[in-house]
Formats: structure tokens, C-alpha cells, sequence
């Protein structure tokens, strides 16, 4: 048997500055290898890791100003559209109101409503209920808005249109006849609104059927100029102690007359003769009255008549 071979040995003495006990320790050939091997590859590992985090460090950075600067870039187009659908809801309400003028016109002038005139309650009262979900606008909804404003835009241009044409055969129509003439001929059937406002109460039963109102109500502000809808002979012009307080009665001949009621100060006086849109009183609360408001009334050989015919 042959005999085993040395194992070699190295020994690492730790000599204390101060000359005190020296301490040996002894190692072999082999576990200094595996040691010297540990300590490469524990070396070689920091130095990847170290590479590692500098490069996830630098990386990171990098995305976060890149990240910042694409938040900075939505922000900024997010104000963009949120001006843009404000400046489209500005056009919505033009809108609106370019239509709410073309309505009165037409009632102004008995021309029938435009085809997508929306309805309005008959008694002329405001409501403001609102609701849905909350969606804040982006491109998609905003686009439809545009698209929508132009479509309708398109319609109005067409109704109104409709309407000018309607206006010259009614005023071609009524001059041979001498009713309506811009030259000053005499215009005796009544066709225009009393006074700016909102209808407050319509013409028929009213309070659950509890009251026949003969006219129409429209309410505005204290002092709203009241006119003459016709040409005709004012014939009352005062207090009256029936519930209409200050009022006007106008004759207009053939048996047609106009009576407006709760002013608060009457300008005329009887036996005037009064042209169409003459201002004869001022709009107040007098009488058997609620708030600032005209009562309107066309009588027709004494009786009431529904005055929205003659608006």
C-alpha cells in the first residue's frame, strides 16, 4: 500500500502590535483554495450587483424625467380640451338661444314651430331640474359635441330661412288688404306680444279648475314697458276696482278689443288714439295681483278669445 501523500499546510500568524500573544491559524492547501474561489466569485457577484443598481439607478431616473415630461405634456393637452369644451359649450348655448329667438319670432308672426323646436311647458313656468352621471369631457365626446353643433347648425340656417320666406308672403299678403304697412297705414288686428316676460298663467281653467282666467299673464320686472298690440282708441284708462287694477282698454273696431290689466302706472288716457307697439303703461302689481305682471286680454264682440291666436 503505498503510503498516502502529504497533505500540505500553510499556518497565517496575527502578531499584535504591543508584543502580545500571538495567534496561529493553520490552513490547508485545499481550503485556501476554496477560500481564495469564495472570495473571487463574492467579487465578482458585488461588482456585477454594484453595475447593476448604478444601471437600474440610471434607468430609473431616466424613466421618471421621461415620465415626467409625458405627465407635463397631458396636463397641458388636458387644459387644452378642457378649453376646447368650454368654448364648445359656449356654442351649445348660442345655439340655444339662436333658437329660442326663432321660436318667438315664429309665435310673433302665427309661423308653425320649427320641426326640432323643443316643446316648453304650457304655462310658461321655468324648470331647472338637472342630472346624470358625472363624465369629464375628452376628444370623443367633445367631437360629437362639434359634429352635432354643426349638424344643427346646418338646420337652423334652413328654418330660418323658412322663416324669412314666411315673413314676406304674410307681409305681401296683409298690405293689399291695408292691415300691414311700414309706410304708417293702420294696423287694427292685434298680432304682438304685450310685453317682454314669461307667461306665468295661460288663458282657460287654472287652480285645479278652480278659476276661468280670460286672458294671459305675463310676468318681467316692475316698470317693463307695457305697448298697444294693435292701432285702435284707448276707451278705459285707470283704476278698476274688478281685480285688474290699473288698467287700458283698447277699441280697435270690428268688434275687436284689448284690455291690460295690473299696471303700475297707465300713460294714456280715453279717447287717445294709440298706434301698434306705443308704449300706454308700465308693468306693476296693482289689483288682484301676485307680483310684477301684465293681465292680456282680446275680447271679440265682448268676449274672451284665447290671445295666443293674436300674438
Amino acid at each position: 500500500m503505498q503510503q498516502e501523500k502529504k497533505q500540505e499546510h500553510y499556518t497565517i500568524k496575527i502578531v499584535p502590535e504591543h508584543g502580545d500573544t500571538v495567534h496561529s491559524i493553520r490552513l490547508s492547501a485545499r481550503m485556501l483554495k476554496y477560500g481564495a474561489a469564495t472570495l473571487a466569485a463574492g467579487a465578482l457577484l458585488f461588482v456585477g450587483a454594484f453595475s447593476y443598481g448604478v444601471y437600474s439607478t440610471m434607468t430609473a431616473k431616466s424613466d421618471a424625467a421621461e415620465i415626467s415630461e409625458l405627465r407635463e405634456v397631458n396636463n397641458i393637452q388636458q387644459e387644452q380640451l378642457l378649453q376646447l369644451s368650454k368654448k364648445a359649450y359656449d356654442l351649445q348655448q348660442q345655439m340655444e338661444e339662436l333658437t329660442q329667438m326663432e321660436q318667438e319670432l315664429r309665435r310673433q308672426t302665427g309661423a308653425p314651430a320649427a320641426d326640432d323646436a323643443a316643446g316648453s311647458a304650457a304655462d310658461g313656468e321655468k324648470h331647472d331640474g338637472q342630472g346624470g352621471p358625472v363624465i369629464a369631457p375628452d376628444v370623443a365626446n367633445v367631437r360629437e359635441t362639434l359634429d352635432d353643433l354643426e349638424q344643427r347648425l346646418a338646420k337652423r340656417r334652413a328654418s330660418l330661412e323658412q322663416l324669412k320666406q314666411t315673413m314676406r308672403d304674410q307681409q305681401t299678403a296683409l298690405v293689399p288688404a291695408g292691415g300691414l304697412s311700414f309706410g304708417g297705414a293702420s294696423i287694427t288686428t292685434p298680432s304682438m306680444w304685450p310685453a317682454r316676460g314669461d307667461v306665468s298663467s295661460p288663458y282657460g281653467l287654472r287652480w285645479g279648475g278652480s278659476d276661468f282666467h280670460p286672458g294671459i299673464d305675463i310676468a318681467n320686472d316692475m316698470g317693463t314697458p307695457i305697448v298697444a298690440t294693435a292701432d285702435g282708441t284707448v276707451t278705459t284708462a285707470g283704476w278698476n276696482a274688478g281685480g285688474y287694477g290699473n288698467m287700458v282698454d283698447i277699441d280697435h273696431g270690428n268688434g275687436i278689443m284689448t284690455r291690460y290689466g295690473h299696471a303700475m302706472q297707465v300713460v294714456v288716457v280715453p279717447g287717445q288714439h294709440v298706434r301698434r307697439g306705443q308704449v300706454i303703461a308700465y308693468m306693476g302689481s296693482t289689483g288682484f295681483s301676485t307680483g310684477p305682471h301684465v293681465h292680456y286680454e282680446v275680447r271679440v264682440n265682448g268676449t274672451p278669445v284665447n290671445p295666443v291666436g293674436y300674438l
